[in-house]
């Protein structure tokens, strides 16, 4: 009897050790994530040009906020500008539209760095799926979150601008200001260049990605679309 009572024991206390490891386990997971969301240190550091003055950079021939820069300068620029105020990586629907509290997602670089140069997606893409709803297949269309969706911002892009290669080897090609879709994520080809010849991306695709530029394109292979603001 006293053996059997020593093994009951044993077991309810093997059972409140479980209990306690699996508590304790749930607790440290729930920090980590709570942490990890709130405590995002991506940097806006660049990379160096590895491959720098070899390429002609690609100048635009318009100008669409009519600043007196080009607007293939000016959406190169907008992007590097939007990163350098290190937002944080979070997806939320806003009210206003683009993000007002310090966070975002991989479209909010694109639709932050052709804002900057007289483009407001916001308003583009709904006026495009008014003339064109069944290209977006979209039911219920909503101007505060359309513009920022990966698969919408492709269909305009393929709407409005120009097209171009999606293979990486043709680096001429590839020029900073250029936008680049991938399957679910989208960046700003920066003008900057790997030792290949090929050119970093500006994105913001995670809360754990270590800096916005990134050499990124060679170790892809899903990339869906290449364009160039006309």
């Amino acid at each position: 009897m006293k053996n059997s009572g020593k093994k009951r024991r044993k077991k309810q206390q093997n059972r409140i050790l479980i209990v306690v490891i699996i508590v304790l386990a749930c607790i440290a997971a729930g920090s980590l994530i709570y942490l990890l969301s709130r405590y995002q240190h991506t940097s806006a550091d660049r990379l160096p040009d590895e491959y720098e003055g070899q390429i002609e950079a690609v100048r635009s021939g318009t100008d669409q906020d009519n600043d007196g820069i080009d607007d293939q300068t000016d959406i190169l620029q907008g992007a590097l500008d939007y990163v350098a105020t290190t937002p944080k990586y979070k997806s939320k629907y806003y009210q206003t539209g683009y993000p007002d509290d310090g966070y975002g997602v991989c479209t909010d670089v694109v639709a932050n760095a052709l804002r900057s140069a007289g483009y407001d997606l916001m308003t583009l893409i709904q006026e495009d799926i008014s003339k064109v709803p069944g290209a977006y297949g979209i039911d219920e269309p909503d101007i505060n979150i359309d513009f920022r969706r990966v698969n919408n911002l492709e269909v305009y892009f393929e709407h409005t601008a120009v097209s171009l290669t999606t293979d990486i080897s043709e680096i001429e090609e590839w020029q900073g200001g250029d936008i680049v879709v991938f399957e679910n994520h989208i960046g700003i080809v920066s003008d900057r260049r790997n030792e290949n010849g090929v050119p970093y991306v500006i994105h913001h695709n995670d809360p754990l990605q270590t800096r916005y530029e990134q050499d990124i394109l060679e170790k892809r292979d899903d990339i869906t679309g290449h364009f160039r603001m006309k």
